[in-house]
């Protein structure tokens, strides 16, 4: 940032769960426990991790690592991701502990049934093991126990449970690192729910910028938890993911002015990157006098129907740019613009 300090990066679950593995790992083959642990994430980064949990019985041994999300507000941040190894009998098999998931419905990257532990972080665990059985002439058959204390009410924090992971938290991550407010890891979050509404069969689903508009169009559509795709600002990242992955009808929520924003042309409807612009505005009201509003909200008082004005544009918009998916299909759109308060200003289809 131009006047502060940089932000600082952290690690992600599948990174910690790595490091974690290496510790116990070193210890169930008879070796000292570390205080400190380095790995290789996937891009050739070799951070180094502190030891802070440490136990052991007849035949396993358990390690802990504390995850450092440095300058992301992410639910994990202080977490501990522990990790129990023993002795397995055939390559690498994984558990899910406390506090760590399941998957229960297809579209994910993991089969259910499964601990949710995505595939890059199995892939960094089973590197480990490969290298340390290697070093000390062991086969590399190892069974891994990922858990997180208090997982399960974090977990409520986070989109497992709309995507059927059950009981906890995912280990995730690709790259083994945090990068603080990254809207990469929401898009990805927005792909994986329509992942799971297409596996489940849904025929529709619907994106809203917000907790008041998705409550308002999930009671309109009488749509189950897992058909609500949390899109926010990021209308490009779901309509553009759509596009590729189509579901027959999308319904688009969200209140007047980001709603304006998407009419006009904008995909980012966050305040920093994207503005309403009040003279197309006034146009499209064909009321010259709201071209001095200072929210498309006020402007929304002065004109009577200006909702429903925004909200056929804005399906117009829609339509024309992502109604017709790569495979050829149709993607049927429609669209809810409500106030602060929830009620409907307008509505397009």
């Amino acid at each position: 940032m131009s006047n502060s300090a940089p932000l600082r990066r952290g690690w992600t679950t599948g990174a910690c769960a790595a490091a974690a593995t290496r510790a116990a790992l070193l210890r169930l083959w008879g070796g000292d426990w570390p205080d400190q642990v380095s790995i290789v994430l996937p891009r050739g980064e070799r951070p180094v991790f502190d030891v802070a949990h440490r136990a052991e019985g007849p035949g396993w041994a358990e390690a802990g690592i504390v995850k450092d999300a440095g300058d992301d507000p992410d639910v994990t941040h202080g977490a501990l991701i522990k990790a129990r190894v023993c002795a397995g009998t055939g390559g690498v098999t994984y558990h899910a502990g406390e506090g760590v998931g399941t998957v229960t419905k297809p579209g994910l990257p993991i089969a259910p049934g499964e601990p949710a532990i995505n595939p890059v972080p199995r892939a960094m665990m089973e590197e480990v093991v490969a290298e340390i059985a290697a070093d000390l002439a062991r086969a590399p058959d190892v069974d891994i126990t990922i858990s997180v204390p208090g997982g399960a009410a974090l977990a409520e924090r986070t989109w497992n449970p709309r995507l059927g992971i059950t009981g906890g938290l995912s280990i995730l991550g690709t790259t083994g690192i945090v990068r603080p407010f990254s809207c990469a890891a929401w898009i990805a979050s927005i792909h994986r729910g329509v992942d799971v509404a297409r596996a489940a069969g849904l025929d529709h689903v619907a994106g809203c910028t917000g907790a008041t508009s998705e409550r308002v169009v999930q009671a309109l559509h009488a749509l189950p938890d897992h058909a609500m795709l949390d899109m926010g600002d990021f209308a490009g990242g779901l309509l553009k993911y759509l596009s590729k992955h189509p579901v027959p009808r999308v319904t688009i929520g969200g209140g007047i002015g980001k709603i304006t924003k998407l009419a006009q042309g904008a995909v980012d409807l966050h305040s920093a990157r994207s503005q309403v612009d009040f003279a197309a505005l006034a146009d499209l009201a064909g009321v010259p006098d709201i071209a001095g509003a200072n929210t498309a909200l006020e402007a929304s008082r002065m004109v009577s129907d200006l909702g429903q004005r925004v909200a056929e544009a804005a399906l117009a918009r829609i339509a024309a740019r992502y109604g017709m998916a790569r495979d050829g299909s149709r993607i049927g759109f429609d669209v809810v613009v409500i106030d602060r308060g929830g009620a409907i200003l307008g509505r397009a289809s």
